[in-house]
């Protein structure tokens, strides 16, 4: 079993009647704890809606509802404080993925459990920005000096912060993808075309919104919790005009994974697609998870660990990087 069973629930939300067909629940137990492990169960009970589902599955789904629209509620309060505290700077604070996506009211948003706060400002802003973070009651979650420095020189945020009181992290990107890696999207451009929805508070453009979705998904990371972000790909891509959204892929470098991003949506959750052999590597990591939600096959999560920092930095960077974090006792799940 893998979380293939997860992607048609999502696709085709009638096939779940035919879950319990065993009578032994295996099915909705698998379905349920793949749904919690990608964070996709808010999404998922907003897809069945009112289908008829198990006497015992329904409270599951009725309170994953009421945990999205309880972590909307709190994330759009977070970015209303966040904009608060930078406002005398009357900077341009640009929303970036599960805040944007509840702040626009986009399918993507639906159901969706939000994290962290991510916001995009420019870099000759950072400091003061941060100051203003400080100051309002934000602190800093890493204590280690080598981390620090890391984020500040290489990454494409500060490192972390949380909330003092409200126990809320918010993490202030210059750019989508840290300064080492081999793309190079222009954060320049895409805080200059955001769209306002407040006086303060921005969104990217549509365009912009798929691109960052997908650099995320397959031009930084391992692909931990992939399903979550190419459905927010297959969300963010309808309505979307393919020639403006390849132009503007190619202004940031990542229109190969555009392009492959498309194939993987409409593999899974849209109509079918030719997939590539490297794509169908990229699906099996993206399903690598059996019935009890847990991830499967250690050497290919390994694999695409390594290449998540291959992609990140250059060798050398990488190979001291590696044993530094090594030597502190890091080690990958």
């Amino acid at each position: 079993m893998n979380a293939l069973l997860l992607v048609r629930a999502l696709r085709d939300p009638d096939g779940v009647a035919a879950l319990d067909d065993g009578g032994d629940g295996a099915g909705w137990n698998a379905l349920i704890a793949m749904a919690r492990a990608e964070r996709l169960i808010g999404t998922l009970a907003l897809r069945i809606g009112d289908r008829l589902v198990p006497q015992a599955v329904a409270p599951i789904l009725a309170d994953a509802r009421l945990d999205a629209e309880r972590e909307a509620r709190q994330a759009l309060w977070e970015a209303d404080r966040a904009a608060e505290a930078i406002a005398p700077l009357g900077l341009p604070v640009v929303l970036l993925k599960g805040t944007a996506y509840a702040a626009a009211g986009l399918v993507a948003g639906q159901g969706r459990f939000i994290g962290d706060l991510d916001i995009l400002v420019p870099r000759p802003s950072m400091q003061a920005v941060e100051q203003c973070l400080l100051r309002a009651g934000w602190e800093w979650v890493k204590d280690d000096p080598y981390d620090d420095a890391y984020y500040r020189q290489w990454m494409h945020e500060l490192p972390p912060m949380i909330h003092a009181g409200r126990d809320r992290m918010i993490d202030v990107h210059h750019t989508v993808l840290p300064v080492t890696a081999r793309q190079r999207p222009d954060a320049a451009a895409m805080i200059g075309d955001a769209v306002p929805i407040t006086n303060e508070l921005y969104i990217l453009s549509p365009e912009d919104r798929l691109c960052h979705a997908v650099a995320h998904l397959l031009a930084d990371g391992d692909l931990a919790g992939g399903l979550r972000n190419l459905w927010d790909i297959h969300c963010l891509l309808e309505g979307l005009d393919p020639v403006a959204l390849d132009e503007r892929a190619a202004r940031h470098g990542i229109r190969p994974h555009v392009r492959q991003a498309r194939r993987l949506a409409a593999a899974l959750y849209g109509d079918g697609a030719r997939l590539t052999f490297w794509d169908r590597i990229v699906v099996a990591r993206l399903l690598a998870r059996d019935g009890w939600g847990r991830e499967r096959r250690k050497l290919l999560r390994f694999a695409f660990y390594l290449r998540s920092h291959w992609l990140r930095m250059p060798p050398a960077m990488l190979a001291r990087h590696l044993f530094t974090k090594w030597r502190k006792g890091h080690r990958p799940a």
